[in-house]
């Protein structure tokens, strides 16, 4: 095998450093003047230690290294390669039986050649650095963040020739004045756009932690200075990008959500090889679950959506990111229980997701009550038949926090589609029937951040209802990978509650938003409108230790539910005999006295 031209110029140099330190090693021991008798010695072992050291070296992987980005973990390869080398010198010069040959040379000699070869290291790093701060290579930067956090993002960023960090900005007092890797504390958070100023720099990489009050502050201090915010990618979001280098901050960044745990092995075993049926795949939470779902190598995933355009999104996304994977796709409504079961019994999936719905609270109070109960209810209804009639072993239902004493028709149509799972659980035993609630999912179709992005661009005012108003949020992905990790860990009839964090108040979101755009409350303003027709506010999970109880798993608790099931077949009479357009107040009658602790507003 030949090496590269690159590799022999490095095991030349090695070797070239390595007699150097056995020459140095016989000078040392001698007090600097080596007698005759004992050069020849030199002489003599000089082609072993070369042989032996070469050896050591290559087995420790040594020429695998690039000088460029050495660091300690190089540097211990080194270490070992260099001992080894040692080792088999010192037994090749001891197997010679060379005459009065200075054992204390075989001792000194490793110590020496580690010393030479890590400094020739060091020094070319050295020399590579500097030439790129000298050259200016790369967008001046400046780090946000504590001390300890700026040197994990100095780390992240050595060897970029994008960016080039030009001083760190910390939250405390102390630091300022203090550098790390050669680059300077400048001051502190509350001043980020003097110090961009004056440092030349039109870019911040925020490097303290998702969440934190320090990414905030951050954001707010900078707002309206022009300055572009940046953060290091999610771990998640290294395997979905070819660049891991720093990138835009986003909403998601400032909630600080952390990651899901999810358990691997499990979900494989339920969904690998199996076929997997998604209603409502063409919207928010679908499309991330059919997304989730093609991570664990399903034989095959049916796409049911009565969006064309969704479907047809969804099936361009998907082709394109998992060409190997099977997949149908259909246009369908669930309220139309044959279309829904023929589609069904030709696939007969093990595991049924079920996130149609109509969801937007104020659409479904006025005007459209009764098709809030066709959709959430009767076509919950049938897509939980149609699982236990084509023998899925599991059927998940995707619930809300509206549905905790709702006080919509939104919120009570899905507290009473709840009910009608848990009433179907009975009749199909050889499926798993669960529901799962959570609350704001961020970027969903119809959630307040893309009308507030919406009204940001248009230059605004931000519309919000009530100053006070609070919401629980969760990113997408969050909501889909606890739906899959419920649906696997769930008894039949069990309604799970997700761990949503600390609930926001939406004006708060509003302004971050406003500041990620790089304006500010001047610029963009925010009005209040007063709360709509059936609107809280604040929503209630039911998430504390009165009303559910702990799961083995940290994100997710099962709701305490009582009082009895509704009779299914009365609620579809009494919604297909309700006919097309019944009162509203009809409606919510009957609401009321299918789920008592429904209180309209």
């Amino acid at each position: 095998m030949r090496l590269p031209r690159n590799t022999l110029l490095l095991l030349a140099t090695d070797l070239a450093l390595v007699l150097l330190a056995g020459w140095a090693a016989f000078w040392l021991r001698f007090n600097f003047e080596i007698p005759d008798e004992f050069m020849q010695l030199a002489l003599q072992a000089a082609p072993w230690s070369v042989l032996g050291y070469g050896v050591g070296m290559t087995l420790a992987r040594v020429y695998r290294q690039v000088w460029s980005y050495i660091g300690l973990p190089e540097l211990r390869q080194l270490a070992a390669g260099i001992m080894l080398g040692g080792l088999l010198t010192a037994a090749l010069v001891l197997m010679l039986r060379l005459p009065s040959f200075p054992r204390s040379v075989l001792l000194l000699q490793p110590l020496i050649a580690l010393l030479l070869l890590g400094a020739a290291r060091a020094a070319w790093r050295t020399f590579i650095e500097r030439r790129a701060l000298g050259q200016g290579t790369g967008r001046r930067l400046v780090i946000i963040g504590y001390l300890q956090d700026a040197a994990d993002a100095l780390r992240a960023l050595k060897g970029s020739q994008q960016w080039l960090p030009v001083g760190i900005v910390s939250p405390a007092a102390a630091e300022v004045g203090r550098s790390i890797q050669n680059v300077r504390v400048l001051g502190q958070t509350r001043a980020i756009a003097d110090i961009c100023a004056a440092a030349q720099a039109h870019s911040a990489l925020i490097a303290s932690p998702p969440g934190s009050s320090e990414r905030r502050e951050a954001l707010m201090s900078a707002a309206g200075s022009r300055v572009a915010l940046l953060t290091m990618p999610r771990p998640d979001e290294w395997l979905k990008t070819e660049s891991s280098g720093p990138r835009k901050i986003e909403l998601e960044d400032l909630l600080g959500r952390t990651a899901v745990q999810l358990d691997e092995a499990g979900l494989s075993e339920l969904l690998s090889g199996q076929t997997v049926l998604v209603t409502g795949a063409g919207g928010s939470i679908g499309s991330e679950l059919c997304r989730q779902v093609a991570r664990f190598g399903v034989a095959r995933l049916v796409c049911v959506d009565v969006s064309e355009f969704g479907v047809y999104q969804l099936e361009q996304e998907l082709r394109e990111a998992n060409p190997q994977m099977q997949a149908s796709y259909y246009t369908a409504n669930v309220r139309e229980r044959e279309r829904l079961l023929a589609i069904a019994q030709k696939h007969r999936p093990a595991v049924v997701f079920h996130a149609a719905a109509y969801k937007h609270v104020p659409l479904m109070e006025e005007l459209n009550e009764i098709e809030a109960l066709r959709t959430n209810v009767l076509g919950t209804l049938n897509a939980a038949r149609v699982a236990g009639e084509c023998g899925a072993r599991r059927f998940v239902m995707i619930s809300t926090d509206k549905a905790v004493n709702p006080t919509n028709v939104m919120g009570a149509s899905k507290r009473l589609a709840e009910l009608v799972v848990q009433a179907v659980a009975a009749e199909y035993p050889g499926t798993q029937y669960v529901s799962v609630r959570f609350g704001n999912v961020l970027g969903s179709s119809g959630s307040v951040v893309p009308l507030f992005t919406a009204q940001i661009a248009r230059g605004g005012p931000v519309t919000v209802t009530h100053p006070e108003i609070v919401r629980y949020f969760m990113t997408i992905p969050e909501a889909a990978q606890l739906v899959l990790q419920a649906g696997l860990m769930g008894r039949s009839g069990q309604i799970f509650v997700l761990d949503m964090g600390e609930p926001m108040k939406i004006v708060e979101l509003a302004r971050m938003l406003i500041r990620l755009s790089g304006k500010t409350e001047q610029e963009i303003p925010v009005t209040y409108t007063g709360l709509r027709p059936g609107e809280k506010l604040y929503e209630e999970l039911l998430a504390d230790d009165e009303t559910t109880e702990p799961t083995p798993h940290p994100k997710l608790r099962v709701a305490k539910t009582s009082g009895e099931l509704p009779q299914v077949e009365a609620v579809v009479r009494w919604i297909i005999d309700a006919g097309a357009a019944p009162s509203g107040e009809t409606v919510r009658q009957w609401l009321r006295a299918q789920v008592p602790e429904y209180a309209p507003r």
